[in-house]
């Protein structure tokens, strides 16, 4: 698992970073010698995955975002509560996703819409390959010129995917990863510390039982006590993963036919679509077999509603030659 977490953070240092780059003419996007890309490989490569990822923070946006979206969560929880409604945590992880989705759907949609524009776009990118094959000079410059033309900015659709991972990583999974790992005598005073207004303080330790699981358990530590039902939390992540990563894909033109000239293989951006859309849904199920089942529950609330906004704004996408049965000519 370790080894595709690399390959999809060279899969950014080899495209969206270049893009961004040459779009914005601006030499280096981090202001830091070492990249940020560049350390994410070096902590993972030496510590793991997990010890990898909590040691990714950016000074000054993480400890902000974690205790914003700390404070929505107990908002959230608190209101639950009042009403008295079960299991309020875990409704409170759902809203606090949903909330946050909704929040970021402005930039969602646009680099959802710009997406659509590029992969109309991949014939003339292909064609303007094969024009001017082995000048690059020249497939930059006809390359955007076909983008002015359409009225379409990469950037602006690498951007807002971007502010989005970091709302993810430096907000929700360390908020999250925090409240789950707090020693249960400290609980409620590091979190009452966190919070902004005395008005929403806890009172009491919270219930982390969500229909019968334990939020601030793993899957593997569940398993003796729920049994093989247990496997169904990373089969489902991994299911509806790959039903969003399969939408993001260029849906294939109605009798179109594909074909690969000069038996050359694909290029690298080619390659790294292909494969993450079958290797990341595998890395998310694993994680969410060693994460906490409340980390799992905000992942698989997070891409259930992409999914809907995926097909709200770009239909079905790759989906649609699976679910539309092709016609067959007589």
């Amino acid at each position: 698992m370790k080894t595709l977490v690399l390959f999809l953070l060279t899969g950014y240092q080899n495209i969206i970073s270049p893009l961004l780059h040459q779009l914005l003419g601006q030499r280096t996007m981090c202001r830091y010698e070492v990249t940020c890309s560049a350390y994410a490989k070096e902590v993972i490569s030496k510590y793991g995955i997990l010890t990898g990822i909590n040691m990714i923070e950016i000074p000054i946006l993480t400890p902000v975002l974690t205790q914003l979206v700390t404070n929505i969560l107990v908002l959230f929880y608190q209101g639950l509560s009042y009403l008295h409604i079960p299991f309020a945590l875990g409704f409170a992880i759902i809203l606090l996703t949903v909330f946050i989705r909704l929040l970021l759907y402005p930039l969602t949609r646009t680099q959802l819409q710009i997406t659509k524009k590029m992969q109309d776009l991949a014939p003339h990118l292909s064609n303007i390959k094969d024009k001017h094959k082995g000048d690059m000079k020249k497939q930059q410059e006809a390359t955007m010129a076909l983008y002015k033309e359409h009225g379409v900015n990469p950037a602006a659709g690498c951007l807002p995917g971007l502010v989005q991972l970091l709302v993810l990583l430096c907000g929700l999974y360390p908020a999250l990863y925090k409240i789950f790992t707090l020693p249960s005598h400290s609980i409620v005073s590091t979190i009452n510390h966190m919070l902004y207004s005395p008005s929403i303080h806890l009172t009491s330790l919270w219930d982390t039982h969500f229909f019968g699981l334990m939020l601030g358990k793993t899957p593997g530590q569940l398993f003796s006590t729920v049994g093989p039902v247990i496997f169904l939390i990373p089969v489902l992540t991994t299911a509806f993963q790959f039903l969003q990563s399969k939408m993001m894909m260029a849906a294939t033109p109605k009798g179109a036919i594909v074909v690969k000239k000069d038996n050359k293989p694909d290029d690298f951006a080619t390659t790294f679509q292909k494969q993450s859309m079958y290797l990341l849904p595998v890395m998310v199920g694993f994680f969410s077999w060693n994460f906490f089942v409340g980390l799992s529950l905000y992942w698989n609330t997070f891409t259930i509603f992409g999914i809907i906004q995926q097909y709200l704004v770009s239909g079905l996408g790759g989906l649609e030659g699976w679910i539309k049965k092709p016609e067959i000519k007589k």
